[in-house]
């Protein structure tokens, strides 16, 4: 294996993320082919790096005056935003450090179809999410409301079926549980664990509250259920011994696709949130998916669409007590005086932008510890047509599974529309479930468009040995700070609550105040930060 910082040969890297056997197969029989034309495509990463660790605060003359500035144009900012002015606060201005908005909820588009970034999906609303169904009612998503006032989501939005597959053993089969050859044990502790998901369910403490629901805001903090975050989901899990492969297969996966950390590395309660919060009632199905072909870019769209932003803004400094903001933009240094101020970035940024958080007067466990984030890769593969499908099975669905891959799978941007001949964008997804994010980033450093295209595709050829033949191209993004991951002890940790706290004139919003990163928990961080701010300019 090449050394870290060493620019790796296609092998090796393939090795180091598929594994030795598979690169030394795949990278044979393609040595003497050409890789289809791509990029590496910029996520923003390089100029918050630069911005971030230069740490120079420049000289500013003339000072704009807002009553709010939101600092993040990801969703909790852009969120906040838009709560702000519902409230009658018009004057919020939006500053983003990249040229495109939405965070790790961004997508784009080609002549074929709109594909996502990152983010592709919403859980259906409950009719305890008014906001966020007003956001949908607002796009013209809800179709109806249910007797109990229960959205109901526009069907067209809804995931279109078949929604998921899994490759297994030379085929593919439908759904994410491995039905197919599964034993009397297997069968009995999967009920068992539904019906330990349907107790939870059912649970609900002194005040009503939930055990587990989206958002995570509205769950309930009774001792009974914060002790689930003391313990891993594997020990939680074998406590109960359900120790069935398929069974601890489906939540290891369920972990990789939400937190990119297995089920040993998670904690119980952030486990059972993945399971429980998507369930309305004991015994129903799951709420319903909600997508676009561009995921939650539309979301972000429709939000951005309704505030006042500037984007290539590089904040560097906030003063919490006068409320004035520095920043660096396209013509130069720039100054902002805010009455409030939303500072809707990660914690490690907020960290390092927020002078009170910058000063030993702030708690180590505050000023240090912004939680662990991890890192993914996401790619989009522009198909001029369909590959085969090695093996058949169950037919072309929305989200495609590699069981015995690191990776997720790839998810088909033109499924929701009915499109599933000819071209087509497939999305490709890989978390690093690594302990040390930062040695992930470290060892991925030398690699570039060659390495990750080798790798993406040799992932892809395992149902579909043709696909080199039907590519166009390949845009890779790598996303160092993915996600804020909910390792045990975190979602229920004192500086998790720490950080959410007001910090003078300045409120912070950002999905890893909840622990876990999901559109429902920024946007609800967004709202809160807006209630906030507006209990305060109304004295």
């Amino acid at each position: 294996m090449a050394k870290v910082g060493m620019t790796p040969t296609r092998r090796d890297f393939v090795a180091m993320l598929l594994g030795a056997p598979f690169a030394y197969a795949a990278c044979s029989k393609s040595a003497s082919r050409a890789l289809p034309p791509g990029t590496i495509v910029e996520t923003g990463m390089t100029r918050a790096h630069a911005a971030i660790r230069d740490g120079t605060v420049p000289a500013v003359s003339t000072w704009r005056k807002q009553r709010v500035v939101v600092v993040g144009g990801g969703v909790a900012g852009l969120a906040a935003a838009w709560s702000l002015r519902r409230r009658g606060i018009s004057d919020v201005l939006v500053l983003e450090l990249d040229d495109i908005a939405g965070g790790t909820s961004r997508g784009g588009a080609s002549t074929v179809t709109p594909y996502p970034w990152g983010a592709h999906y919403i859980v259906a609303p409950q009719r305890e999410q008014t906001e966020l169904t007003a956001l949908l009612a607002d796009m013209n998503a809800i179709e109806t409301y249910a007797a109990d006032g229960t959205p109901i989501v526009d069907e067209t939005l809804r995931c279109r079926e078949p929604e998921e597959r899994v490759w297994y053993l030379g085929r593919w089969w439908d759904g994410l549980y491995l039905e197919a050859g599964s034993s009397a044990d297997d069968r009995k502790q999967l009920a068992a664990f539904n019906a330990e998901v349907d107790r939870w369910s059912a649970w609900r403490d002194a005040r009503g509250r939930r055990a587990f629901a989206i958002p995570r805001s509205l769950c309930s903090d009774d001792p009974e259920v914060a002790s689930l975050d003391r313990i891993s989901f594997a020990a939680w899990l074998d406590a109960r011994k359900l120790t069935s492969p398929r069974l601890r297969w489906l939540c290891d996966y369920a972990c990789r696709d939400d937190y990119a950390l297995t089920a040993a590395q998670t904690s119980a309660w952030a486990g059972l949130f993945y399971f429980a919060g998507r369930q309305s009632a004991p015994g129903v199905e799951a709420q319903s998916v909600v997508t676009w072909p561009d995921g939650n870019h539309a979301l972000v769209t429709h939000l951005a669409g309704k505030a006042t932003l500037e984007r290539g803004i590089a904040v560097v400094d906030i003063d919490e007590a006068t409320g004035r903001i520095i920043a660096v933009g396209p013509q130069g240094p720039l100054g902002f005086e805010a009455d409030a101020i939303v500072v809707a970035t990660p914690s490690f940024v907020a960290n390092r932008l927020v002078r009170g958080r910058r000063t030993a007067s702030i708690s180590t466990s505050l000023s240090t510890s912004a939680g662990d984030y991890g890192a993914w890769t996401v790619a989009n593969v522009h198909l001029r047509g369909r590959p085969i499908e090695r093996g058949r099975g169950a037919p072309p669905s929305w989200d495609n599974v590699f069981r015995d891959s690191p990776s997720l799978g790839y998810v088909c941007a033109t499924h929701q529309r009915g499109r599933d001949r000819g071209p087509t964008v497939w999305t490709w997804y890989f978390p690093f479930t690594d302990e040390d994010a930062a040695q992930v980033r470290k060892k991925l450093a030398g690699a570039g468009y060659a390495e990750w295209a080798e790798t993406i595709l040799a992932d892809l050829a395992r149902a579909h040995p043709d696909v080199r033949d039907h590519v166009e191209r390949i845009e890779v993004a790598f996303w160092g700070h993915g996600m804020i991951r909910p390792r045990v002890g975190a979602a229920w940790s004192d500086a998790l609550a720490a950080r959410r706290q007001p910090l003078g004139r300045v409120h912070f919003a950002h999905t890893d105040l909840s622990g876990f990163a999901l559109f429902e928990e920024a946007f609800d961080h967004g709202l809160r930060a807006a209630r906030e701010v507006a209990e305060v300019l109304r004295g």
